[in-house]
């Protein structure tokens, strides 16, 4: 029986007002666009143009290298400008494409036709994904084939379209169901062809009830499709807490969803779904929200993959009020950025700009005991315990307390009076851990 939330968790300002309301735009590019090889977890891709070449849109810029590793495709029509290091939002640089938008957007043949869904086989399906490029745009960039490839396919349940969207600010799934619902239901039904045994289940949380009401309504009179309603609380939209709430099911860091009988996806990547089996269009396009109190017009952008984050602030009129801080992705997840000479990626979900007075920050001070950061932890862990071992960079204290099962949710570090880093601690001690695993 499903739960319909989780313990732990909490209330922050949401921001969803400020451009929930506001239709899509499509933003075409003006310059160069960039397309970094490594937009996923997994190996990089290789690129498979060089420069001076001729491409056009829907063209593979790079070969996936290996199962978990996902292709790079041309999202315009253009010359190869360049192949080398460029900056990314995560602060480093990365071997990318770089392309000369020639305005034309030229097709590569193929592209967008029409396509039979009911006459693919269950390969021919996932084969489609895989070329497209596809991967997981919640944020995680896990190649989509790979997760929709378990090992059975009549073991899992319930395949979830995670449409929650629990990070304050963004308003891009949200849209998207308001304006895409078809579209959202058409891509899960794809899915759904690959498990028989399955139901599908869109979960929303119930501070969207038009989105609800619009997903219903595309849904029909299809039995094996609900709406799920969920309770509003951050981080309702991590994997393991939305699989409890919908399922009551538990997974921790040594499973995957699959051995809970579920398979989870985000809106966008159903919808990219969609698009690449029934109307051959591979991943070419993120929804990106630009919202924040120091933005003119904030709003939602359907924008082309490789695009400038710089030309993404232009469109939605630039700053309005002193820059305290500009974040790709939400306030509890995101990164913090220092250029806006970054590409829009596969995993580009926000441009947010907080005003000075916003991003004020306490300075760290010693911890008080207050236990507020064990209250909220989804993960029902001791934050305060970890971050004494995290300080003396013992990883084998760090895992034998249970510091792996950290989703760096961001929540203890919002509720400390202490103004402690706590999160960002505790990444730095998991990638540690992992870097330690993979050497064993």
């Amino acid at each position: 029986m499903a739960a319909g939330t989780f313990q732990g968790g909490m209330h922050p300002y949401d921001g969803k007002e400020l451009s929930m309301d506001r239709h899509t735009s499509v933003l075409l590019p003006k310059k160069e666009l960039v397309f970094p090889v490594s937009q996923h977890i997994g190996a990089p891709a290789v690129p498979v143009v060089s420069v001076s070449d001729t491409v056009l849109a829907g063209q593979k810029l790079a070969q996936a290298t290996g199962y978990v590793s996902s292709c790079v495709i041309s999202s315009v029509s253009g010359t190869v400008k360049a192949v080398e290091p460029r900056l990314t939002a995560a602060g480093g640089k990365v071997l990318s494409v770089v392309v000369e938008n020639d305005g034309e957007y030229r097709m590569a043949q193929g592209i967008g036709e029409p396509r039979d869904v009911s006459r693919l086989s269950k390969e021919e399906i996932r084969k489609i994904i895989q070329e497209a490029g596809i991967v997981g745009m919640g944020g995680a960039g896990f190649p989509t084939h790979v997760k929709l490839t378990p090992k059975e396919d009549t073991a899992i349940d319930y395949v979830i379209v995670n449409g929650s969207e629990c990070e304050p600010y963004l308003t891009s799934d949200y849209r998207m169901m308001l304006e895409e619902p078809k579209r959202l239901i058409a891509g899960l039904k794809i899915v759904l062809k690959l498990f028989e045994r399955a139901e599908g289940i869109i979960a929303v949380e119930d501070n969207k009830p038009e989105a609800i009401a619009k997903v219903k309504e595309a849904i029909g009179t299809d039995s094996r499709i609900s709406v799920r309603q969920l309770k509003t609380k951050y981080p309702q939209g991590s994997e393991r807490q939305l699989i409890y709430a919908v399922t009551g099911r538990k997974i921790n860091s040594s499973m995957l969803p699959s051995d809970a009988g579920c398979i989870v996806n985000n809106v966008d990547t159903i919808l990219s779904v969609g698009l690449a089996v029934a109307e051959s269009t591979p991943l070419m396009r993120r929804v990106v929200t630009v919202t924040g109190s120091a933005i003119k017009e904030p709003g939602n952008f359907i924008v082309k993959t490789g695009s400038s984050y710089q030309e993404l602030l232009e469109a939605a009129g630039g700053f309005c009020a002193p820059v305290g801080k500009i974040i790709s992705g939400g306030p509890m997840m995101g990164q913090a950025l220092y250029s806006l000479d970054i590409p829009v990626t596969k995993v580009s979900s926000a441009l947010l700009v907080l005003t000075q007075e916003e991003a004020q920050q306490l300075e760290p001070g010693a911890c008080i005991r207050c236990g507020r950061c064990v209250s909220v932890c989804p993960g029902r862990i001791v934050p305060q315990k970890l971050m004494e071992y995290a300080q003396r960079f013992d990883t084998k204290g760090f895992e034998k307390i249970d510091g792996m099962e950290c989703c760096e949710c961001g929540c203890c570090t919002y509720v400390c009076p202490a103004g402690r880093k706590l999160t960002q601690s505790f990444k730095q001690m998991r990638r540690q851990v992992q870097e330690e695993r993979r050497k064993k």
